[in-house]
């Protein structure tokens, strides 16, 4: 795209873009660093964790782990190595499809989500909805999942498994 072709931003545009972006980059920093001071993990480890727990099926394949997450597949897949191999997750082979593998909780990793959890929902409301009037998180639940759309529409979002 050339330059004179550009839809360049308004001055008000630009600025709340600045500020979505630093939340973009703030917000994960935030919650990773209350996971690890709080419960030893990082956010995506807590997301795994919590994916597995709140599933009706003893074990998920990790396309559907991926899928839930909207993550990308390889993003998992260094990730649930990690987590295996600190016990909180168990991997074995499928056994309708030899070529995968089912992902279970331990109840070690049981336990560490359900211990993390309380602190983790509580930063989550500190830290953002108890910011926001009851406006304003309308503006944010009618406005994001339009912006997810888009991405999903010009294929730039995760998860395209």
């Amino acid at each position: 795209m050339k330059s004179e072709e550009t839809r360049w931003l308004t001055d008000a545009e630009q600025e709340l873009w600045r500020t979505i972006r630093e939340f973009l980059w703030q917000f994960p920093s935030a919650m990773d660093r209350q996971l690890l001071r709080d419960s030893n993990m990082l956010s995506g480890e807590y997301s795994v964790l919590a994916v597995l727990s709140e599933s009706t099926e003893p074990s998920l394949r990790p396309a559907d782990v991926a899928a839930a997450l909207r993550w990308d597949r390889s993003r998992l897949s260094h990730l649930l190595r990690r987590m295996e191999s600190k016990g909180l997750i168990s991997r074995c082979a499928d056994e309708t499809d030899r070529r995968g593998h089912q992902i279970t909780l331990t109840a070690q990793g049981r336990t560490t989500v359900e211990e993390a959890a309380p602190a983790h929902v509580s930063f989550v409301r500190e830290a953002f909805f108890d910011s926001l009037n009851k406006t304003e998180r309308s503006a944010l639940e009618s406005a994001l999942p339009k912006i997810l759309a888009s991405l999903e529409q010009q294929g730039l979002k995760d998860g395209s498994c």
